[in-house]
């Protein structure tokens, strides 16, 4: 699978295109436009607030995560996907050693997370979108985006019920929160395209169990890859098996 999963990126980097159409440079320049702002509000709330750390990230990190939607929007080239999202994570990468973007890093603790996350957008786009297959792309992303975005923020405010697995501390509140969320956007995301069948319901439902288990048993901010990647390829082979016998109708 990994296999197939890198020759897809391969295939799609050799159908970059000689000349960037105008449509295409203007899209990326909304998404650009979109980012910028962001990281601008970010920055600005990291250096007014008395407690910028975790707002400002979870700022960026449900925020960001609507870039898949604009790129879906917008039709943008899988390909173009694969190189922002390198380009992002080279960028993630040396803000670990510089402070490029100090809003991003200033919850008291390392972690991989920024540049996980922009491999999985790079790396979902490359495949999905090659397929023309965006919404499994969109489902991994935004389940991670506002799944494990709202996770954080109902732990910390009503995590009352807290468990350990594996040297990690969660609590029951955040992972309900996740679990919900993430079903709310597999069941929104694939039922609009395909109606809310129950085999929508039920690819919905196996995603809202998987999502929080694989953030609890990630490290290091890796959650940004596996919750997104899990996610997307779980609701994919669930469609497939569901197709095969017309449940999807």
């Amino acid at each position: 699978m990994l296999q197939s999963w890198a020759a897809t990126l391969v295939h799609s980097l050799g159908a970059f295109p000689e000349d960037l159409s105008f449509s295409l440079s203007a899209s990326i320049l909304w998404v650009a436009l979109y980012l910028g702002i962001l990281l601008g509000l970010a920055e600005l709330l990291n250096r007014l607030t008395n407690h910028p750390g975790e707002l400002t990230r979870k700022l960026v990190h449900i925020g960001s995560g609507q870039v898949i939607l604009l790129a879906w929007w917008l039709q943008i080239p899988g390909w173009v996907g694969v190189y922002a999202g390198l380009l992002a994570a080279l960028v993630a990468l040396t803000s670990y050693f510089l402070p490029i973007l100090p809003s991003l890093e200033s919850v008291g603790r390392r972690s991989g997370g920024t540049f996980f996350y922009a491999l999985s957008l790079g790396g979902l786009m490359g495949y999905f979108f090659s397929r023309d297959l965006p919404q499994f792309a969109a489902l991994g992303i935004m389940v991670m985006a506002w799944g494990d975005g709202l996770a954080g923020v109902v732990g910390q405010r009503w995590g009352s019920h807290s468990y350990l697995i594996w040297g990690q501390k969660k609590s029951w509140e955040g992972s309900g929160a996740m679990a919900v969320v993430s079903f709310l956007i597999a069941w929104l995301i694939l039922g609009a395209g395909a109606g809310f069948s129950p085999a929508v319901g039920l690819t919905a439902l196996a995603v809202a169990l998987t999502a929080p288990l694989l953030e609890t048993l990630s490290w290091y901010g890796v959650d940004n890859l596996t919750v997104p990647l899990g996610a997307a390829g779980l609701s994919y082979g669930l469609w497939l098996y569901f197709a095969q016998f017309n449940w999807l109708a």
